[in-house]
């Protein structure tokens, strides 16, 4: 009986237009995907990076969607695009078909074999073209007849996805995913409105606004060009986004060789990525707005936003005085009143909130008017919820309290919550806050369940009798390991120190780093507050393990500090892999380099002309990304070659970024440091001059590093003496040197050839060590406005590579 019931299994299956041992890249007109061959009935692109087919969104809900066929590091799938994404379906019986009727053509989305959720509908077509479905190298997938027509391509109706070469357009819109589990539409997209500027929008339940370009500054300040009706944009595969509104940038990685795709994310911000392959992780290589607190609805009605570098998302919401939290799990519900201001005016009164700022919803906005006269006329005005006062004399009376920032400034300005007299009393303190929950789900996921027919009672009371057993003993297992484990848990976490802070390093004991480095024993560099020594982990992992020299903050100081630089994710940057932080040991563990620091190497026959222009240019996508790519811009503040790591392929990574930060928190805004930091011989101007540190410092630096790459060992000549006087020497006669050299007005060959290292032996490209001189000449200008920013060097260096 058994091969006669397993051959009538076969038949009853639910058929596939496929074998299991073939993966097509095309669906052809008559067939259909199946749903519950979600693992089988994929299509693929020709090149393999690209899948299409049904992907798990929720508890038994499907939507039909593009991925890059590679997972990441975390097993995840990343999607590019959603047919459903609103209207997921069922897990039972749900299609996507091809079907042709005489001369129409439809591809349909069947949810549960009955109700249509999607079509691409394509018009009537000859009667001798064949149709097919196919998914092309670049994620496109298009319904393309035999002659090479395309009726139908998921190119002009993306997500919030746009890929290399995908066009974006009047008619098109990228529009956020609700959470990062919920991928139906959320509150944000990116389109060109009515101005033909490209914008990103807050469509919030009850309101919209535009907060990109910033809405208060005239377009043509933005850079923003709107004589211009074509309205399109593009993203070529070199990293270069061109607009019709002149909006154009190039990613802080430009050139061929990365995957790369920008995506409108769910927290409002766009950005663009890029896949490093190595560790199969999408790394940041642009986005538009560095503040994340300037993107509206982030906190929601009454909510209060405010620059946390150490949160996931940037950012941590409170609700201001007076009100509180209608969802701690989605903000943007904001926060909702606790009291009633039906009374007269002589009952409320209002609490102060320096530097916090409520963008929008003025009733009235008047000049020259005092601080009493403000308040008298919120004080009448029913629909008054505050005042904003700026500069001793600008009241801005708000009729709402939206998209709401704490701001670090010396301005002088405030905001005034109207309350109830009898209730300021209870508002000294300051507000609760809350983290603002950016991986959590928004809104429920969809549960589309298909119950069977017909079911076994019995089989169904076995199988329930035999989970509540099963349980049961579960759960008796688990309170006794729980009740052993639980008094060894504090001395556990004490001796082995595997505890994580957010971005999910590790935290190492003093002893294990001590036992790793065989005592400190090794080393293999200094500088930067710190020394470096060579170590091997139990798990034979060869680490670079950085002893801190000043350990005088206090544990949650220095972990605060650590999980920003822990977030810093780019090719070029040294990747920290843990830390230590007991009693007054402060350490860093980062990925051993082979080939250890460019100062090491400088004097070497290994690196040609080809190996120095590439460790000039990566060093500064590096230093780009620091400067203007991450949530907190850091300044490093100690470029030298003894900083610049070598990978086995000479690649470099910058190492001790954020130094700075971790001793001494300042940011661009601030006029001054508190000393002098860095190496003498590539100290910019500023640090000597008392002028304002910005990230120009760095930009000089870099000039110099780059003239000693072009000129070899000559350069380092005397700098390697910290704390003296002949690095500073050495390194204005240096450019002094190469400056006379390029300006002599001799042939451009005679003049490289006097500052090139000897061991290049005469063979590299003219042209490209000619720009490399150029740009570092650009950097060390004494004024620091002169100098470009180190995106404008990579662009620089770039460009002429690809001239060439």
């Amino acid at each position: 009986m058994g091969a006669p019931f397993c051959i009538l299994v076969l038949f009853l299956l639910p058929s596939s237009p496929f074998s299991s041992s073939e993966v097509p890249h095309s669906l052809t007109q008559g067939s259909s995907l199946s749903v519950e061959r979600q693992n089988h009935d994929v299509l693929l692109s020709p090149n393999g990076l690209f899948s299409a087919g049904f992907h798990s969104v929720g508890d038994n809900s499907y939507c039909f969607a593009i991925w890059f066929t590679e997972p990441l590091y975390n097993g995840n799938h990343t999607v590019v695009w959603m047919a459903n994404r609103d209207e997921p379906v069922n897990g039972k019986l749900s299609t996507l078909s091809l079907l042709r009727n005489a001369n129409l053509v439809n591809l349909v989305l069947t949810d549960a074999g009955q109700l249509t959720i999607w079509s691409a509908n394509t018009g009537s077509i000859g009667s001798a073209s064949v149709v097919q479905l196919q998914l092309q190298n670049n994620g496109n997938l298009v319904l393309i007849t035999s002659g090479g027509v395309t009726l139908w391509q998921s190119f002009h109706s993306p997500t919030d996805t746009l890929l290399p070469n995908q066009p974006l357009t009047r008619d098109t819109v990228l529009i956020s995913s609700r959470s990062q589990t919920n991928h139906s539409s959320g509150f944000y997209n990116l389109h060109f409105d009515n101005d033909n500027i490209l914008r990103l929008v807050f469509h919030g339940p009850d309101i919209s606004s535009v907060y990109w370009p910033s809405p208060g500054v005239p377009s043509l300040q933005t850079g923003r060009y709107m004589y211009n009706t074509s309205r399109s944009a593009i993203l070529d595969e070199s990293g270069r986004f061109m607009s019709s509104d002149d909006f154009n940038f190039t990613a802080t990685d430009f050139g061929v060789g990365p995957q790369r795709r920008m995506a409108i994310d769910e927290d409002g911000n766009l950005r663009l990525y890029s896949l490093d392959e190595k560790r199969r992780r999408w790394v940041v290589s642009w986005q538009a707005m560095a503040q994340p607190c300037l993107i509206h609805g982030v906190c929601g009605l009454n909510g209060l936003c405010t620059y946390v570098p150490q949160e996931n998302s940037g950012r941590r919401c409170s609700c201001i005085p007076g009100y509180k939290v209608k969802n701690d799990t989605d903000w943007s519900y904001g926060c909702e009143q606790e009291f009633d201001l039906s009374g007269n005016m002589d009952e409320y009164g209002f609490v102060e909130l320096p530097n916090v700022e409520f963008y929008g919803y003025d009733n009235v906005f008047l000049t020259n008017y005092t601080l009493k006269s403000c308040e008298e006329l919120c004080l009448k005005d029913p629909g008054c919820r505050g005042f904003q006062y700026k500069d001793q004399n600008l009241c801005y009376v708000k009729s709402q309290l939206r998209n709401g920032r704490r701001i670090s400034s010396n301005l002088l300005f405030s905001m005034y919550i109207k309350l109830p007299k009898r209730e300021l009393s209870t508002y000294d303190k300051p507000a609760q806050q809350f983290t603002f929950n950016c991986s959590g789900q928004l809104g429920v996921q969809l549960y589309r369940p298909y119950e069977k027919s017909h079911e076994n009672g019995i089989l169904k009371f076995m199988l329930w009798f035999a989970t509540a057993t099963g349980g049961v003993e579960i759960m008796l297992i688990l309170l006794v390991w729980c009740f052993l484990s639980r008094t060894q848990k504090k001395s556990h976490e004490t001796v082995q120190g595997y505890n994580y802070v957010d971005c999910g390093f590790k935290r190492f004991t003093y002893a294990e780093l001590k036992k790793a480095s065989r005592n400190f024993g090794e080393e293999i560099g200094r500088g930067g507050g710190g020394v470096v020594y060579k170590g091997t982990l139990s798990d034979n992992r060869v680490v670079a393990i950085k002893r801190l020299d000043e350990a005088n903050q206090g544990e949650a100081e220095f972990l605060a500090e650590v999980s920003t630089i822990g977030r810093l994710n780019h090719m070029n940057l040294i990747e920290m892999w843990g830390y230590c932080a007991e009693g007054k040991h402060r350490l860093l563990v980062y990925e051993y380099m082979e080939h250890g620091s460019l100062a090491e190497n400088l004097n070497a026959d290994t690196l040609d002309w080809e190996k120095r222009f590439d460790i000039a240019l990566g060093t500064a996508k590096g230093l780009a990304y620091l400067h203007e790519e991450c949530l907190e811009w850091v300044l490093h503040c100690d470029v030298k070659p003894h900083n610049i790591l070598l990978d086995s392929n000479y690649q470099p990574k910058v190492s001790d970024f954020g130094l700075s930060k971790l001793l001494n928190r300042s940011g661009e805004n601030n006029p001054s440091f508190s000393r002098i930091r860095g190496t003498r011989g590539y100290m910019a101007p500023e640090w000597v001059s008392n002028l304002p540190i910005t990230s120009k410092v760095d930009v000089y630096s870099y000039g110099v590093v780059v003239l000693e790459i072009v000129a070899g060992k000559w350069a380092t000549t005397g700098v390697d003496t910290i704390g003296g006087d002949e690095g500073e020497v050495e390194q204005t006669r240096l450019i002094k040197w190469v400056r006379e050299r390029m300006n002599n007005g001799v042939a451009v060959t005679s003049s490289i050839g006097e500052i090139i290292a000897p061991t290049i032996n005469g063979n590299y490209d003219t042209r490209k060590m000619e720009i490399m001189v150029g740009v570092a000449l650009q950097c060390v200008e004494e004024d620091k406005n002169g100098r470009p920013t180190m995106s404008q060097v990579v662009e620089m260096l770039l460009h002429h590579q690809n001239d060439n």
